[in-house]
């Protein structure tokens, strides 16, 4: 049988990064924690964390923090058949998930806050890009991620979300310095673009559409949704804008639309652990509703 108290250290040096933190979490000595991973892996017989800055856990590491926090959640929902188990002190779940930044920064956010409000949750969100966080799923880091692939991860459920409109949209002076003889192979493979991280390929994608080939683009490398927002705005460079965040600025030509109506969809999918759990059904239901209530 598996020492939870050594699988809570573990989950805690993964979560905080550390085996100090850890401890504060815990409140523990860092020895203590040291002891209880040392432990843990000599009964399961292989290393379970990557000691760094941060520490992060291996594979096998991943496959125990995923395995507790669905353990803790099958506890919570103990606790209506036995309030006995319940009590004034009794932590809340922990609930980790994946998703891409433009939806956590647009549509995610208010369905999660509504459902860490309402239930004995605590939130553990890891940003990805949304063709990554699948991967998230499969490596057992999350139980729950927004992908852009249908196919469901092993042991997991996929539902369809709708779709996150993308416009390649620029400012004015912007189009008026790049644009003024027209969105081209030759104008693209000159004006500055905007790109979220080395994921992205929104714009390549976007591009390759129009021009029916690849175009080597010029790229400034910004990891935020609000600031990739403000680059466009700013006339720092042409990007695929999630169309939630910009169209109030489309509307009043702050931004411009390279090719108007040439938008591009990026499907979502709801991926989630088979594991029954009221609060991780709990929180896909809030995350389904307002997905449809917003997506394309």
């Amino acid at each position: 049988m598996l020492d939870y108290a050594a699988l809570s250290a573990l989950a805690a040096v993964v979560r905080e990064g550390s085996f100090e933190r850890a401890a504060q979490a815990l409140h523990v000595t860092p020895s203590a924690v040291s002891q209880r991973v040392r432990l843990l892996e000599e009964r399961v017989g292989c290393a379970l964390v990557v000691r760094g800055q941060p520490c992060t856990a291996t594979e096998v590491g991943q496959g125990l923090c995923r395995h507790l926090a669905q353990v803790r959640l099958m506890e919570h929902d103990l606790q209506g058949v036995l309030p006995v188990a319940a009590g004034p002190s009794a932590e809340r779940a922990r609930l980790p998930v994946a998703v891409n930044a433009d939806s956590l920064a647009s549509w995610f956010a208010p369905a999660v806050a509504q459902h860490a409000a309402q239930a004995p949750v605590l939130l553990d969100v890891t940003v990805d890009d949304q063709d990554h966080t699948a991967e998230r799923l499969r490596s057992g880091a999350v139980l729950a991620a927004v992908t852009a692939l249908a196919k469901p991860a092993p042991g997991c459920n996929s539902q369809a979300l709708g779709a996150l409109r993308y416009v390649a949209a620029a400012s004015p002076a912007f189009m008026a310095r790049y644009f003024a003889d027209g969105v081209s192979a030759r104008t693209l493979a000159h004006a500055p673009s905007l790109l979220f991280d080395r994921k992205d390929q929104l714009q390549a994608r976007w591009v390759r559409r129009q021009c029916r080939r690849a175009v080597a683009l010029p790229c400034h490398v910004l990891p935020s949704s609000q600031g990739f927002v403000e680059a466009g705005l700013a006339g720092m460079g042409w990007g695929m804008q999630p169309l939630l965040l910009v169209q109030p600025l489309l509307a009043s030509g702050r931004l411009v639309e390279l090719v108007p109506g040439a938008g591009l969809d990026v499907p979502l999918y709801w991926q989630h652990a088979r594991a029954a759990s009221s609060l991780l059904d709990g929180l896909g239901r809030a995350v389904v509703a307002a997905a449809r209530g917003a997506l394309a």
